[in-house]
């Protein structure tokens, strides 16, 4: 294999809450504490938190690593401590190659230069020279779609304005490295999609990329590897198994027993066999499992049956099983109900979950929840997008 682009190895980095000085009575000792005081890197004083502990990753050309996590996990952190932005207090970093970088909005923008001046000062930043800023730039603007703007100071766009031009600056400066932190979140679905496939062709060119992005969608679809972040690694490794291991710490499961007439007491996914499955390709048969404690008979509700896409929440389906087909009402109080939902997994690769409610009909009343009841990665390599296998 060649030699990584990016390697991350050890790092650690550690902020102090609140440090301020109001008068030298305080600066000085603080000064002195610095200067003289046996200051252990490996240790927290007194107001310090450590953003980023202990995390190890390398990026291979024309590889993408996926960094997501909640807020304040460390990401953005990571990737300014990847930018020399800021100095890791342990460990060593290194960055092999030009580097396009879009960390924040604007980030590295002079307010006051126009739009075609930031571009030629972001060019000579990454080294390139005036003929080569010059040539490329009808290419930069056409794709950040600013043409009517491009001599106008950078402090009159909007947030989208200065996502679309600081992604086509990085995206059209010939980087070796690409560092990308949250473009998907501003902008309309076609500037999205843009870059999106512009990223997926600097892959096949053999660009190495570091994506930050809550859009678990475009991760799954674009990076090979993910490293899950809170502070420190919680996964790492191949996209999909990150991304399960990520929803199944972030999916609430909304398993709250409320002493209502039935409550679902459990859940399992299998296959036909009865094997437990985490894992499926495209039009699998398999069997959720539940099993209810009727507290009283009640009649009239029905079962219903959810899934969804995980990195995005789509709604893939909602079915409903009505009390004669389930049998709610025929069952006796204390009584406990094993119930088999069969289903095929037509679905695209991705992660799904899936979730199931009971509702009193004539009062529209929940009367049992429990979701994520399972959580299912399908596994396929023939589609580009979408949700459903129509086994073309």
């Amino acid at each position: 294999m060649s030699k990584p682009r990016v390697v991350f190895d050890h790092v650690w980095k550690k902020f102090r809450i609140g440090e301020r000085h109001d008068s030298l009575r305080d600066l000085v000792p603080s000064t002195m504490r610095r200067m003289f005081g046996r200051m252990d890197a490996t240790e927290l004083q007194e107001q310090e938190f450590w953003a980023v502990k202990d995390v190890s990753f390398e990026v291979h050309e024309g590889r993408a690593l996926g960094i997501i996590g909640p807020n304040g996990a460390g990401k953005s952190t990571t990737l300014k401590l990847l930018t020399r932005i800021l100095r890791p207090t342990r460990g060593t970093m290194a960055v092999h190659g030009r580097v396009g970088a879009l960390i924040e909005i604007a980030a590295g923008f002079h307010p006051d230069l126009t739009g075609r001046e930031n571009v030629f000062l972001q060019g000579t930043i990454m080294g390139m020279s005036r003929d080569e800023i010059r040539s490329r730039l009808d290419a930069i603007v056409d794709f950040a779609g600013v043409s009517r703007f491009i001599d106008t100071p950078v402090k009159r766009y909007s947030s989208g304005m200065n996502a679309r031009l600081g992604f086509s600056i990085a995206a059209h400066l010939s980087p070796e490295v690409l560092i990308i932190d949250e473009v998907l979140s501003v902008g309309d679905v076609v500037f999205q999609t843009r870059c999106v496939e512009r990223m997926m062709e600097f892959k096949r060119q053999g660009v190495a990329i570091v994506f930050v992005s809550h859009n678990l969608q475009a991760v799954s679809g674009l990076c090979d590897e993910a490293l899950f972040l809170k502070g420190e690694t919680l996964a790492y490794g191949p996209t999909s198994g990150v991304l399960h291991k990520y929803l199944e710490a972030s999916l609430a499961k909304a398993h709250e027993d409320t002493g209502a007439e039935i409550h679902i007491q459990d859940a399992r996914l299998t296959d036909e066999q009865g094997r437990a499955v985490s894992v499926a390709h495209p039009g699998m048969a398999l069997v959720l499992h539940l099993s209810c404690l009727v507290r009283e008979p009640v009649r009239d509700v029905d079962l219903s049956f959810v899934c969804h896409r995980s990195t995005d929440m789509l709604a893939v389906y909602d079915g409903n099983f009505h009390d004669h087909e389930v049998g709610f009402s025929g069952q006796s109080a204390g009584s406990v109900m094993d119930i088999e939902v069969r289903f095929r997994a037509n679905l695209t690769r991705g992660q799904y979950h899936l979730g199931c409610e009971i509702m009193h009909n004539p009062t529209q009343r929940f009367i049992a929840r429990l979701s994520p009841a399972a959580i299912l990665t399908v596994e396929e390599s023939r589609t580009y997008e979408g949700v459903a296998d129509l086994a073309a």
